[in-house]
């Protein structure tokens, strides 16, 4: 549990830096609101950790299918290739979506 909490401290560390970079600009006089650094790095952290798991049971599951059934290796390869492109699409969306936020 207690490497869970630690966990959950970094990623709101991170996810949050953004933030008060913005802050920062905009005390300044420049830069725009900092709720749109937050919502990019929500975006890119969320979609990060999401893909991630994905990522991580797609290949733990392709790896315990293959060690199962070393004969099925050659059919399962095209889709799980297929899947972790899906997978990582999401990450792409999430990063042009805080581009879009962060330059808005």
């Amino acid at each position: 549990m207690r490497k869970f909490a630690n966990l959950l401290v970094w990623m709101l560390a991170i996810t949050l830096l953004p933030a008060l970079a913005w802050a920062e600009t905009e005390a300044g006089g420049g830069g725009g609101s900092w709720s749109y650094a937050l919502g990019a790095g929500l975006a890119i952290g969320l979609a990060g950790l999401g893909c991630g798991i994905g990522q991580g049971l797609t290949a733990g599951n392709a790896m315990s299918g293959i060690a199962r059934n070393p004969g099925a290796k050659d059919p399962m390869f095209v889709p799980f290739i297929i899947g972790l492109a899906l997978i990582e699409s999401i990450a792409i969306y999430a990063l042009v979506i805080a581009f879009i936020l962060v330059f808005k």
